[in-house]
């Protein structure tokens, strides 16, 4: 049987906080000396109450300070929380050679999260860009037993070894990628994804390989429940 671990099984389980939170904005979690985890706390929330909470994945070369301002304004005016892991290495483990540390990494990170804050069980998104989409898709689809949404930008491939849950995907891709081609990349992945029974809401967009606030505007509403019907 496959060790778990390798086939990139998080451990992890909601549970009442027992540290105290930390205050508003960015807030590095001081886990690690080298690419620590950042996590966003907007003003205003009650970490007593259930909160949702987005886990954001970088892209290629990237950094938590690169990819924050996909979602960081959303996070602000909606009330859900941030955590934007690093990656050990300039792109996740995962893409480079399989599940290893940075699978650890953000296990650790989303413990640390959990004893800060009181989470919504039905309110647990994995979201990312690029390599970060990828991850997203491999880890979430892996790991679905908590995971509950998944937020896919431009994501070049999905390795899954094993399933869990049935989260719900939201998918997008720009019909004008230069790096990944959309029937490569989106078009393919939410075609795999419904043919296997998945609630997946598919978004194609005139866009080159990058984000599109439009689109990840959409998919805040499909996280949070309003209007997911209507985005693809």
């Amino acid at each position: 049987m496959i060790d778990p671990h390798l086939a990139g099984r998080i451990a992890f389980a909601h549970r009442l906080p027992t540290k105290p939170p930390l205050p508003p904005g960015p807030q590095p979690l001081s886990l690690f000396e080298k690419r620590d985890a950042l996590l966003h706390v907007p003003a205003g929330i009650d970490p007593r109450r259930p909160t949702p909470l987005v886990v954001l994945f970088h892209g290629g070369g990237g950094s938590a300070a690169k990819i924050l301002p996909m979602l960081q304004g959303h996070a602000e005016a909606r009330g859900f929380l941030l955590l934007v892991p690093q990656s050990l290495f300039p792109t996740w483990d995962l893409v480079i050679a399989g599940n290893g540390p940075d699978r650890e990494r953000v296990e650790a990170a989303l413990n640390e999260v959990a004893s800060r804050f009181l989470l919504d069980p039905a309110r647990l998104a994995f979201a990312g860009h690029s390599d970060g989409g990828s991850y997203t898709l491999s880890s979430g689809l892996t790991n679905g037993d908590f995971v509950t949404h998944l937020i896919v930008s431009s994501a070049g491939f999905m390795s899954v070894q094993m399933q869990t849950g049935a989260p719900r995907v939201f998918v997008s891709h720009g019909t004008r990628d230069e790096q990944i081609a959309v029937d490569h990349g989106g078009r393919s992945h939410a075609g795999k994804l419904k043919a296997a029974g998945y609630d997946v809401t598919y978004v194609e967009y005139d866009g080159p390989h990058a984000y599109h606030p439009a689109v990840v505007a959409m998919a805040v509403d499909f996280f949070l429940g309003e209007g997911a019907e209507s985005a693809g």
